[in-house]
């Protein structure tokens, strides 16, 4: 779960390095707060958009099983574990 949560806080922030690469790369100072004040939302949704793209790309594209998870249970009075088909 934890490695998932920071998989998409890393996608969140593409967006905010790109945007440091580019003010590295026009000879900008990337410290300085009025470079960043006028894109700060623009990024945000970026970053978001990002986000949700992979998750909806992760649900309709992720491997499937045909059958799912069948719970333990009493099969001629024994206990047969549970098991993914």
């Amino acid at each position: 779960m934890l490695r998932r949560v920071l998989e998409e806080v890393g996608l969140f922030l593409i967006p905010f390095g790109l945007f440091l690469l580019y003010l590295v790369l026009a000879g900008r100072n990337p410290l300085r707060r009025e470079h960043w004040d006028a894109q700060l939302v623009r990024l945000t949704l970026i970053g978001l958009a990002v986000v949700i793209a992979s998750l909806v790309y992760e649900g309709l594209f992720s491997e499937r099983r045909p059958g799912g998870y069948v719970p333990a249970h009493m099969e001629n009075g024994r206990l047969v574990p549970g098991e993914f088909r």
